[in-house]
């Protein structure tokens, strides 16, 4: 399926009345900002084939490739251009920047093979003018082996590559400098638990140390493209394209480069000036939501509640346009403070024989329908369980869906633990059978699936208890819908097919609910969340299609995840939550035991779900009190998609 998922449209810097100088003027590396990665990796595509094609014929073109899941799309689009006819690699040399030490190049999670699987093999190079550093060579000879493989990346004429959340560029992490050459280098522990993301969450299994081109065999390209999307990079971008050259963020050091552009979709540029403050850059499109977006920045800018501003604090910070448009201060102020304070409500089904003009939710029809889609087993009380706590309360038929199994989120331990239980209350003996099912497993292969249906049995017990701790009927409103994208078997998912969007049509179909809760999440542009949240808006285009009137008046409303959450100046419903339901969220979140201490796949954050989902949730609240709404102990918020 092609179809990607965007936020809506909230105003915005008016770029094409303006000179590129004054567009980029707060950037030190010119970033390039796409809606989202694929129409960024057609546009750099188009760059990489115009360069092959214009390049002198007396010499090879000497390309340089990253590998990972950044240019996953760049590639595909590459070989489409290929196969089209517009392109021959025959007069091309690659040069790939990085791989494992040691690995063997057949190996799954090796960069050898990665580049051979997503793009060599489906181009006419020449092999011989394939150059992948060698994860084998004898750790005796490795650094004379890297001397001369710097001889080969030295004055490549086109270098693309990605960038990571930490501004990593190749394997070249913080404190590299910018002097550096290919050589080997030692992954510090953060990194390598990162790597481990590759090699089944297994940090055992994960090489400690790999090769890289350095800094300086960047810097001797002609040129280089940059590439990053995602939230996650949000911070890496800003630190690369408006921030000082740092050995913390190694990427950075290309700013030396007198040829380099930076390309990135919206949610990585999330953080860059003319997206955070584009007011400050030049004329706007001042919709309501980006009105409020601007008194909220001033607001945090100045250290004042809303209702404080000053003609001043609007004039000394860059907004005499919202002024000369839509002043005076004073009118802004109360506008936006009764305009934020309408986002809240206790009755996020709507409250009945109520007036609701000024409600975000519609009080009829009462009792509502509402269906959360849960991507993972956890996700609903994750985000969204104070919500769910009162939408159940209130007497809403709330139901659940839990798209994917989250089987490979399961640490082997905790099925040895349930096996050993069963064993225990004289339900069979399967401890070692299954002992010796897990000792079979080989890293960066595929679970065995007898394993995997155990796991996705724990997580489905697990989210069934918490279904239950809101008094809800686990057998008829808890849905487990097992989505076939997900049942790889390991970290890299299926693609997401017609399979996936029917069984997600069949549910809304059968249950026809008044409201639609979904994950906003885009921190990865591959990642389960958002293949989830497109198969969801997929299967309710379809239906809307194929003649389901009623689904135009449903709503759709977006949460997000323990990490992120949305800009106050987004928001469409603010949930307040009392300490006793948070209280209740945390028990929620404490019944997915599996997920409680040793989740294979934590992140780069130590903290566990439970407090990351009430610091999110506090500092939310925490924000509105700033802004001078009412205290409150915690908020969630959502953002209406329509």
């Amino acid at each position: 399926m092609s179809k990607h998922f965007t936020l809506p449209y909230d105003g915005g810097l008016i770029e094409k009345v303006l000179p590129k100088g004054i567009l980029h003027s707060y950037e030190k590396i010119t970033t390039e900002i796409y809606s989202e990665s694929r129409d960024a990796s057609k546009a750099i595509a188009d760059i990489i084939v115009d360069a092959i094609n214009s390049a002198p014929k007396e010499r090879l073109f000497k390309l340089g490739l990253t590998t990972g899941a950044t240019p996953v799309s760049l590639y595909h689009e590459l070989a489409k251009r290929f196969q089209a006819g517009k392109v021959s690699f025959r007069g091309v040399e690659i040069v790939s920047i990085d791989e494992y030490y040691p690995a063997k190049k057949s190996e799954a999670q090796s960069r050898n093979h990665l580049l051979h699987e997503s793009l060599i093999d489906r181009i006419d190079i020449l092999k011989e003018n394939v150059h992948i550093p060698d994860g084998t060579v004898p750790q005796s000879k490795v650094s004379e082996y890297c001397a001369e493989f710097d001889k080969i990346a030295r004055g490549i004429d086109l270098l693309v590559i990605g960038v990571g959340e930490k501004g990593q560029i190749g394997f070249n992490e913080a404190g590299s400098t910018e002097k550096s050459r290919t050589r080997t280098v030692r992954f510090p522990y953060p990194s390598r638990k990162r790597q481990a993301r590759n090699f089944n969450g297994d940090i055992a299994a994960t090489p400690a140390s790999a090769i890289t081109i350095g800094i300086s065999t960047m810097l001797s390209a002609a040129r280089i493209i940059l590439m990053a999307w995602g939230e996650d990079k949000a911070q890496a971008v800003k630190d690369i394209a408006e921030g000082e050259v740092s050995s913390a963020c190694p990427a950075s050091f290309l700013q030396h480069h007198d040829n380099i552009t930076l390309y990135v979709d919206e949610n990585a540029a999330s953080l860059l000036t003319r997206v955070t403050a584009p007011w400050l850059v030049g004329p706007c499109d001042w919709t309501r939501k980006f009105i409020r977006k601007a008194v909220v920045w001033l607001c945090q800018t100045v250290g004042k509640p809303i209702l404080k501003l000053t003609e001043k604090d609007y004039l000394e910070n860059g907004l005499g346009e919202l002024l000369e448009k839509f002043g005076p201060f004073d009118k802004i102020n109360i506008e936006v403070f009764n305009d934020l304070q309408h986002t809240i409500t206790g009755w996020p089904g709507g409250k009945p024989n109520a007036d609701d003009s000024t409600r975000p939710v519609a009080a009829a029809p009462y009792p509502k329908t509402v269906l959360i889609f849960s991507p993972h087993p956890d996700d609903d009380v994750i985000s969204m369980g104070g919500t769910f706590i009162r939408l159940a309360t209130q007497g809403h038929d709330v139901h659940v869906a839990y798209e994917t199994s989250g089987n490979v989120a399961v640490h082997d331990d905790v099925v040895l633990q349930h096996m050993d239980a069963a064993f225990q209350l004289g339900f069979g003996d399967r401890f070692d059978e299954v002992k010796k099912l897990i000792d079979s497993k080989k890293p960066g292969e595929p679970e065995p699936r007898e394993l995997l249906n155990i796991k996705g049995a724990i997580r489905r017990s697990e989210a069934r208890g918490a279904v239950r701790s809101f008094g809800l009927n686990d057998n008829t409103n808890a849905h487990f819908l097992n989505l076939p994208f997900y049942e790889s078997g390991g970290v890299k998912k299926l693609p997401r097919t017609q399979a996936d969007i029917d069984i997600i049509k069949e549910l809304i179909t059968k249950l026809k609910p008044h409201m639609i809760f979904m994950a906003g999440d885009l921190a990865d542009p591959h990642g389960t969340h958002r293949v989830c949240t497109e198969a969801a808006l997929e299967a309710i285009e379809q239906l809307k299609e194929e003649g389901q009137e009623w689904l135009r008046e449903t709503t759709i409303w977006l949460y997000r995840g323990a990490w992120m959450e949305w800009e106050i100046g987004r928001v469409d419903m603010a949930v307040p939550l009392s300490p006793d339901e948070l209280i209740k969220k945390r028990h929620a979140i404490f019944h997915h035991l599996s997920q409680k201490d040793i989740v294979p796949f934590p992140g780069d954050d130590p903290r566990e779900f439970w407090q990351r989902a009430e610091e999110r949730t506090q500092n939310t609240a925490r924000l509105y009190d700033e802004l001078g709404m009412a205290e409150y102990q915690a908020i969630e918020v959502f953002l209406k998609l329509y």
